[in-house]
């Protein structure tokens, strides 16, 4: 916990890189639409979410209620904090930068 009112509180969230390969439209749909509310789209069934613990756990939790295991493909990757900043963009490729927010 912060105590302290001038330092801000640590950002204890992680970014992931989720990606899917699902072969029925109506649960790609869905998934769409589901990853849509965790993160931002890098590609058509790829996207870079910044997640807490608590959060990853309630996507994960979501997504198998979703997905046919037999059919489906979904794959969540963790990007550590030194690793991220190494990834390479080419074309028109962007990182996806969570916004800063400031309490006021």
């Amino acid at each position: 916990m912060n105590l302290d009112p001038l330092r801000p509180p640590r950002d204890r969230r992680r970014w992931f890189v989720v990606c899917y390969d699902i072969p029925n439209t109506k649960r790609r749909t869905r998934i769409m639409k589901l990853l849509e509310g965790y993160g931002r789209r890098a590609q058509f069934s790829v996207f870079e979410c910044h997640l807490s613990d608590k959060s990853l756990r309630e996507l994960r939790e979501r997504l198998e209620k979703i997905i046919e295991p037999a059919q489906d493909d979904v794959r969540i990757y963790h990007f550590c904090a030194n690793c991220r900043p190494k990834a390479r963009y080419l074309g028109k490729a962007k990182r996806h930068e969570q916004e800063p927010f400031r309490i006021v």
